[in-house]
Formats: C-alpha cells, structure tokens, sequence
C-alpha cells in the first residue's frame, strides 16, 4: 500500500495538469527504507511528447546525486497518461528501473477529474496497489 500526503498528491496532480497536453514526471523522494514520500521532486519530460515520457538523463543523475547525497531513495516516481486510464504501458514497464519505488500514474484525460493509481513493476510483472491519502504522516 502506498502511504501519501495529500500534499504530494495534489503537487502531482498539479504538474500533470499543468503540463497538458503532453505528459508530466517526477519523483517524491523520501529517506533510504522509509517508504515514506516527502520530497517532490517535478522533472521535465525529455520527450515533450502526450504519449510518452522520459526523464533528462542530465537532470537524473543530478536529481538521484541528489538523494544519494541526503540519504534518499526513489519512493515514488511518478507520471501522467493524458488521453487513457492511470495503467502502465508496456513502455513504462520496459523502462521501470526501481524496485522498491511505488509508480504513480495520474490520468488527465478527464478535464474535471483526475485518476490516481500505483504499482509496484518488478521483472516486468505489474501489481496494482491500494493507495491511502493522509494529512500528515503523523496521523496514518
């Protein structure tokens, strides 16, 4: 299960909407073997593309230097389908790297309403996981 503020939802949320039409990324960055989201991190998408995304390689490595640096790990990575439901494609699942992240994807495709899913991707294998949105870590 995948344990978030509300906050950091509504910062992923936010960015995929600002970058409508083409797709949104990012990580929320939390301690080493927390499991615990709390740094937002929005990347650019290097594809600028509404069907595809991909993290600048530049801005990565600074970004996981970063983490590395502030005892952090990838505890979310995150984006955004413009045009179809919040499930991984088979690119994403090719291009899922981390096995302990949760991936968030937020669909946009719904002027309105936003649709929020995560999973877990290990080996190309996709589980889809229940997500529980608190105020604070405090009261979870």
């Amino acid at each position: 299960m995948l344990v978030i503020r509300a906050d950091l939802v509504e910062a992923m949320v936010a960015h995929a909407r600002a970058d409508h039409p083409d797709e949104a990324c990012g990580v929320i960055a939390g301690p080493e073997g927390s499991d615990r989201p709390e740094r937002f991190v929005a990347m650019m998408n290097a594809e600028r593309s509404p069907t595809f995304y991909r993290f600048d390689s530049g801005e990565q490595l600074k970004v996981w230097r970063e983490m590395d640096a502030a005892d952090e790990e990838p505890v979310v990575i995150y984006h955004s389908h413009t045009a179809t439901e919040a499930y991984p494609s088979r690119t994403d699942i090719s291009y899922a790297s981390e096995p302990n992240a949760h991936y968030v994807l937020v669909s946009t495709r719904d002027p309105e309403e936003h649709e929020l899913r995560s999973y877990r991707i290990l080996d190309g294998e996709v589980t889809e996981e229940p997500v529980r949105i608190v105020a604070s870590y405090e009261t979870a």
